[in-house]
């Protein structure tokens, strides 16, 4: 019997499998994006801002013995792991290194696609949502409740940036995977959002302040 946190997790993974058919056969058929294009930009950072992710899971796992923590950062670490999969398989089909010489969210310079006061300082170079050197140093030395609840503070806030990522890359890219999957990444993080903030609840805890506008 599946539950729904397993059921979203199948979504996701379903999701990042037919992302990585349909580019195949539409790479086939266009001329790949360039080095400096937001679909390389966005590939590499977001599979920056993954790897974060689960290393974070991976501390809380190792933190808490609440299962719906440990499931939560299973899911995270089992998706958004498979997900960079399909991002360094993109700039391998592309043609292009898996880092690039331009600084983090440089694709963003120059493109007015929205109205957050945000954007400026992703595309000066500002990865959105990341946790600090010292907030992670935090995690790592956590444990147990007090390590659930920075942990979920940190995801969310962390999921926050990755959504806006993705919803900016969906306003400067027509390539059907890529809008795919950026569009996967707004919903499933926006869904996991809302179950971290009860979680949160739950543990007589609130959200940081949200980076979204």
């Amino acid at each position: 019997m599946t539950t729904p946190r397993t059921r979203l997790i199948l979504v996701a993974l379903i999701s990042c499998a037919v992302t990585a058919v349909a580019m195949l056969l539409i790479n086939g058929r266009t001329a790949p994006p360039g080095d400096a294009s937001p679909e390389a930009g966005f590939s590499r950072d977001m599979a920056v801002h993954h790897a974060q992710a689960v290393e974070m899971s991976f501390a809380v796992r190792d933190a808490s013995a609440d299962p719906k923590i440990r499931s939560l950062a299973y899911d995270i670490i089992t998706t958004q792991t498979a997900q960079r999969g399909v991002f360094m398989g993109w700039l391998q089909q592309w043609g292009l290194d898996q880092a690039g010489s331009r600084p983090a969210m440089a694709w963003m310079a120059g493109h007015g696609h929205g109205s957050s006061p945000d954007m400026s300082d992703m595309a000066g170079g500002k990865m959105p949502g990341m946790a600090s050197v010292d907030e992670l140093k935090k995690l790592r030395a956590a444990k147990g409740k007090d390590a659930e609840i920075l942990f979920l503070q940190l995801m969310i806030r962390h999921h926050e940036g990755g959504v806006q990522m993705a919803q900016a890359v969906l306003k400067l890219s027509e390539r059907e995977e890529v809008r795919g999957m950026a569009q996967n990444i707004v919903n499933t993080q926006d869904s996991e959002i809302g179950y971290m903030t009860e979680l949160l609840k739950e543990r007589g805890a609130q959200p940081y302040p949200s980076i979204l506008k």
